[in-house]
């Protein structure tokens, strides 16, 4: 396969609540055979590209979740419920009755409330380094949530930048992709900056929009809810380093240890050797996430 081939290579409007929602779209496969890639919290669809290129054969949905990429438009209030709500229009418009359902980060516990809302629509559930409760104290408010989990990733999004070189040069320094750097960072950088509407580029997610999501994530009573109901085959994949390439990451091992009985339906695989990103911005670590895609293609389903 060339350094192209297996790309999501074309785009499609999906009409959701409040306008479109713009989704990355590859080809190919049946309709059973369907893989749909969600991404984190100030993400787009630009971050798939090393494991669109590594699961041949398949239909591929990748959409900008709601308040990002180029579904930066579409009104508030966000939260997992709405974000599941736009992922069921996808595969309604796509004529898609279900799929393999791969969350990264946010996209992973988006991916745990669509396959509660939504039991049918979902053959089984890759979780990358997210979907299960993170370790922070409940007595935060929305402000110090969103610091504690996010940091930087926050701060960034009411930075202004005067050129695209100027937003590389900016991540250029993040320790996460030190070793990472690559023509498909760049690009998944480029598409993230909009206009500020005052001669300058901004990140296309708003700061409102993230508080919401990381909110709802680690307050709201839908996960909790979703958690308790899971009963798809659920294969969850988690990296000892985090959004800053720091340890422990966002799952501690003694943490999940924890944790990890209360949820039956979750197969663990902790991957040494990566951060939060290069374990789906890598060659490396997709070849991870897209091998347990293909476990998942080829294994039974066992519907909700």
């Amino acid at each position: 396969m060339s350094a192209s081939a297996g790309r999501i290579d074309r785009a499609m409007e999906v009409p959701v609540d409040g306008g479109m929602l713009h989704v990355g779209v590859r080809d190919g496969g049946l309709d059973d055979t369907t893989v749909l890639l969600v991404h984190g919290v100030t993400s787009s669809h630009l971050a798939w590209p090393f494991v669109a290129e590594r699961v041949p054969a398949v239909r591929l949905l990748a959409p900008d979740l709601r308040g990002r990429g180029r579904s930066n438009g579409l009104p508030g209030p966000a939260g997992l419920a709405a974000h599941a709500r736009d992922l069921a229009a996808v595969l309604d418009d796509a004529g898609a009755p279900r799929a393999v359902v791969v969350g990264h980060s946010m996209g992973a516990f988006v991916a745990v409330v669509f396959a509660h809302l939504y039991p049918e629509r979902v053959r089984s559930l890759v979780l990358v380094d997210g979907g299960l409760p993170l370790n922070v104290p409940a007595e935060l408010d929305a402000a110090e949530l969103v610091a504690r989990i996010l940091g930087p990733t926050a701060e960034r999004l009411s930075m202004r930048f005067a050129s695209v070189a100027d937003y590389l040069d900016f991540w250029r320094r993040h320790p996460a992709f030190a070793r990472d750097w690559t023509a498909e960072v760049e690009d998944y950088l480029a598409y993230d900056l909009v206009d500020d509407g005052a001669g300058a580029l901004r990140p296309a997610t708003g700061y409102q929009t993230v508080v919401e999501d990381t909110v709802d994530m680690n307050t709201g009573t839908i996960l909790p809810e979703a958690l308790a109901a899971l009963r798809h085959p659920t294969r969850l994949l988690t990296v000892p380093r985090g959004l800053q390439d720091e340890t422990p990451g966002l799952y501690p091992a003694p943490y999940l240890a924890q944790v990890l009985p209360a949820y039956p339906a979750v197969r663990h695989a902790r991957i040494e050797g990566f951060n939060h990103y290069t374990i789906v911005m890598s060659a490396a670590g997709a070849d991870v996430v897209a091998g347990t895609i293909a476990e998942a293609l080829a294994s039974g389903t066992t519907p909700a």
